[in-house]
């Protein structure tokens, strides 16, 4: 066992914290994850995370790093000031669909283009989780939500966006790769992209996105076992995991 950890929770984590998200929601998952590779990479005093409006709002009262709230999808302009202020910082923004797909999709596309060395952490659940269940950008055709009862309509609401694709026809990033958070040989995959995320900008080789495909039962209206299988039959084939673009 790592000296940095105790019974296999990395220090950073604030064992004291009762969570508050919902039971079988994959968001503790990817916390951890963040965590864990900010730990190994021995860069605790250096990081800066900017937390979003979402969901992950209250992500800082877990880890024991510094961070900065942003406004509702406003968390990539953000950090490219702190960036641009504080370049020896690692700066990492964590954001979902609705923050980052939607009303923050200009921030992320002209940061994701100026390629600052960054690291975004997306989580894509296909749907609105803290304000109740609406339809995201990323809501899948037939899927239903709160604002798409009867499922979602290419002919109403356009089409899902594939975040990564469409980053991935960019010149500014290095490196944009798709994980998902529902079973142990996904989660491994996802654990080496962000730590290879955040390796990345600690040694100054630019920006980094790694979306993760996480669960959102109670929106989902589904038993947290059912919602990772519906995630994998469901979701997977729509947002293909991989590698979408890697400077090296």
């Amino acid at each position: 066992m790592s000296e940095t950890q105790v019974f296999g929770i990395p220090k950073i984590w604030k064992t004291d914290v009762h969570t508050h998200y919902c039971p079988g929601c994959t968001h503790g998952v990817a916390h951890r994850l963040v965590c864990e590779a900010i730990e190994e990479l021995g860069i605790q005093n250096r990081v800066m995370g900017i937390a979003p409006v979402g969901c992950a709002v209250l992500m800082h009262e877990y880890m024991d790093l510094d961070f900065i709230e942003a406004p509702h999808g406003r968390a990539p302009a953000l950090a490219s000031g702190m960036k641009a202020v504080r370049p020896e910082k690692v700066v990492f923004t964590y954001q979902g669909d609705g923050d980052l797909a939607s009303i923050g999709m200009g921030e992320i596309v002209h940061t994701m283009n100026r390629g600052l060395p960054l690291t975004i952490i997306f989580i894509n659940n296909a749907i609105y989780g803290m304000t109740g269940g609406q339809m995201a950008p990323t809501t899948l055709l037939g899927q239903k939500s709160t604002t798409s009862p009867a499922g979602r309509s290419a002919k109403v609401s356009g089409y899902p966006i594939r975040m990564c694709e469409l980053l991935a026809t960019l010149e500014g990033p290095a490196y944009i790769e798709r994980a998902a958070l529902t079973q142990s040989k996904y989660i491994v995959k996802a654990k080496q992209a962000v730590l290879k995320a955040f390796k990345n900008q600690a040694e100054g080789k630019g920006l980094s996105f790694v979306e993760l495909l996480s669960t959102c039962p109670t929106n989902w209206g589904m038993r947290p076992v059912d919602a990772c299988k519906w995630l994998e039959e469901n979701m997977v084939p729509y947002y293909p995991l991989g590698v979408y673009k890697d400077f090296e």
